[in-house]
């Protein structure tokens, strides 16, 4: 009997061994592939691949970008951003490079998905940029890339006001600086890593919002839109909506205001009250009549 509890303890203590080698090697494996720890929102600590470091956005809501920086456009012709924002309407920038071989084009074919299920048309409510961040490339490849996203779009009267930039290194590096847009060359890929995000800009150049991902809700959209032409565009309906609802950073959508809510149901139990006793002095009146 206690040479079977002998040969199960041994079993046991083998086994925890082995267990705990795995684990080691695992540890000591993934230490080699990761690279620098990251801080995740709930204060826990993990590690981001080399690919990865030093890629993000540091947000600069309120700022001005630089208007008077050169490009050329998907026709060859040199332009400034300062032509983008001499109208009464706002614009979405998105950085990207044409060569991308997937994220750039998942986030340029998730707005015009967005974008068709608007009614606020390209042209006449809004404007839109695409700038290459990747200096090499030339305006044939833009115009190539502009042609290929118009034909997606259900509305290409507009496709005037879809611009594709290329542009030198210098004026690029300057934009997005401005923006807080950081992303790197990847040699092993052979290719840029880069975060995935639109821009809204007010009609005078300033940054007033960033959408993050591959997929925009038109709803979320469109309000991000009206409230970066500040007002100038959408309905009625739009700025109310805008009035009850703000930006959730933490689920990138606009989500009902806690405090607008509070206030409307004060608002509705004194209009609820006060027709109660309108209606009682008046079967009083009548009662006394």
């Amino acid at each position: 009997m206690g040479c079977c509890r002998s040969r199960s303890n041994e079993r046991v203590t083998r086994c925890r061994n082995i267990f705990v080698l795995v684990v080691v090697l695992i540890g000591t494996s993934a230490s080699t592939v990761l690279a620098e720890p990251i801080e995740l929102p709930e204060g826990r600590m993990e590690y981001a691949p080399d690919v990865l470091r030093n890629i993000g956005v540091d947000e600069q809501s309120g700022a001005l970008l630089p208007l008077d920086l050169r490009f050329i456009d998907e026709r060859g012709q040199f332009v400034t951003l300062r032509q983008y924002f001499n109208k009464d309407r706002p614009v979405i920038l998105q950085l990207s490079y044409f060569g991308c071989p997937m994220l750039c084009g998942l986030v340029s074919e998730g707005m015009v998905q967005s974008l068709n299920e608007l009614k606020l048309e390209m042209g006449k409510d809004f404007e839109v940029i695409n700038l290459s961040f990747d200096a090499t490339e030339r305006p044939h490849l833009a115009a190539l890339k502009k042609k290929s996203f118009l034909e997606a779009y259900d509305r290409p009267a507009g496709g005037a006001a879809w611009h594709f930039l290329t542009g030198e290194a210098s004026q690029i590096n300057e934009l997005v600086q401005a923006v807080g847009y950081r992303y790197k060359w990847d040699e092993r890929s052979r290719q840029f890593s880069h975060p995935a995000v639109l821009i809204l800009l007010t009609p005078d150049g300033r940054i007033s919002r960033y959408l993050y991902g591959v997929k925009f809700e038109p709803q979320t959209l469109r309000l991000s839109l009206v409230e970066a032409s500040e007002g100038k565009i959408g309905s009625t309906m739009d700025r109310i909506l805008l009035t009850c609802f703000h930006f959730d950073p933490e689920t990138g959508r606009y989500s009902m205001a806690a405090m607008t809510i509070m206030r409307g149901g004060g608002v509705l139990t004194v209009i609820v009250l006060a027709t109660v006793i309108a209606t009682a002095l008046v079967r009083e009146r009548r009662q006394r009549a």
